[in-house]
């Protein structure tokens, strides 16, 4: 590196580090993506999503307002890193790295001009903003832009067995969190205190087990009382009190696979109300747990869903999806959006697939049993029916906590 302050440069600061997965396994995924640019006639894809430069190179970045990008082709791949990163995306992917200084505006795409030069360029257009695209177009001499989201969300779909044991390892260690937050549940106690407990149980097991990953954005929703009548509501600091509906919400993260395990609790006995709430919610969990299996549309499984709260007369307090594919997932980025449990998804189930179950009700304030109930197991789909890799109980026999 020298005194001129390039556009871009290469360094490697040290070994490559421990990634996620194996070699064999990211040249696997390699292989598919490259057969889909084949069949394609796409010489050239340009990566910019978080989930898919993890998910093809283990580089998973922290943007701070500047692009990143994975130049793949047929013989090559190649992060493409932002200089305040220094030699940590070198040594965290598969393949090579090619750092961009922020010296002159678009040296991110002086870079990745470096890697392609063709006239036909693969992109994410479910990410690709449209400011991008018209500077891509710019400094890209105007190519032939393909969209390859779909096509590598569908190769994200199917886990390889290196995946369903790292999701398997998320699910174990989100119940440990589980069991943190179910013990530190008292009157008094802040939700962010019975959070913190959660998330401190379960980073020290991701740090003990898994001591060569990078240790990041591990996080629990703890909510009570009013606040759990959202699935994504942040943690407050309201005391719990006796009597509370309360909903943990665990999220282990281990090398940009985050997991997850959602329950209902209630502080002392639930009154009439809640009670039947909780319970009628836990029969549509159990239910859909035994829908999951291979050869089952997603679509059918919200049908059948759908059908049982109506008899209960509750389906007009469901609130979202029935469930949604685990991998290379957060809060933040990933979703494989053709395999959620809704309506409009006619995705048929097959092995290897990691899907959820978790239904909610939200029950408005002011009305007997107000709050909102959640469940949520992950399930692997096998060839014959589907393992439930989620160990935490659920349901008032095991989840009312002494006041």
């Amino acid at each position: 590196m020298s005194n001129t302050r390039p556009a871009h440069f290469t360094t490697q600061n040290g070994p490559k580090a421990p990634l996620p997965f194996s070699a064999a396994e990211y040249d696997r995924r390699l292989s598919a993506l490259r057969a889909i640019m084949a069949a394609r006639d796409i010489p050239a894809v340009l990566l910019t999503s978080m989930h898919n430069i993890a998910y093809y190179s283990g580089f998973l970045y922290c943007s701070f307002g500047r692009p990143y990008g994975c130049v793949v082709t047929q013989t090559a791949c190649t992060t493409v890193s932002a200089n305040i990163d220094a030699g940590q995306p070198w040594r965290r992917c598969h393949g090579a790295n090619i750092t961009y200084t922020d010296w002159q505006r678009d040296n991110f795409w002086r870079a990745v001009a470096t890697l392609t030069t063709d006239n036909r360029l693969g992109i994410e257009a479910d990410h690709l903003t449209l400011s991008a695209r018209d500077t891509l177009r710019d400094m890209l001499n105007a190519p032939e832009l393909i969209d390859i989201a779909p096509d590598t969300m569908v190769s994200r779909m199917i886990k390889s067995r290196e995946e369903i044991a790292l999701i398997r390892e998320g699910a174990r260690i989100a119940d440990i969190g589980g069991a943190a937050i179910r013990d530190a549940i008292r009157p008094g106690t802040r939700e962010i205190d019975v959070a913190m407990a959660g998330r401190d149980a379960m980073e020290l097991e991701i740090a003990r087990a898994h001591p060569k990953s990078e240790l990041r954005d591990t996080w629990v929703w703890f909510q009570s009382g009013l606040n759990t009548d959202g699935a994504h509501n942040p943690v407050t600091t309201r005391a719990l009190q006796p009597g509370d509906l309360l909903s943990l919400n665990c999220f282990p993260m281990i090398s940009g696979y985050y997991t997850a395990l959602e329950r209902s609790l209630t502080l002392g006995e639930p009154d009439a109300a809640t009670l039947k709430i909780w319970q009628a919610n836990v029969a549509t969990h159990e239910l859909g747990l035994s829908l999951i299996k291979p050869g089952m549309t997603c679509t059918q499984i919200c049908d059948e869903l759908n059908r049982f709260l109506a008899d209960q007369n509750l389906l007009q307090y469901r609130s979202f999806g029935y469930g949604h594919s685990f991998g290379i997932l957060s809060h933040y980025y990933g979703r494989e959006a053709g395999l959620e449990l809704r309506e409009d998804i006619d995705t048929v189930l097959a092995p290897g697939m990691v899907v959820s179950m978790e239904p909610m009700l939200w029950i408005p304030e002011g009305t007997p049993g107000a709050g909102g109930y959640r469940e949520h197991d992950i399930l692997v789909v096998g060839a014959d029916g589907a393992e439930n890799i989620t160990g935490f109980p659920y349901g008032p026999a095991k989840n009312i906590v002494d006041p």
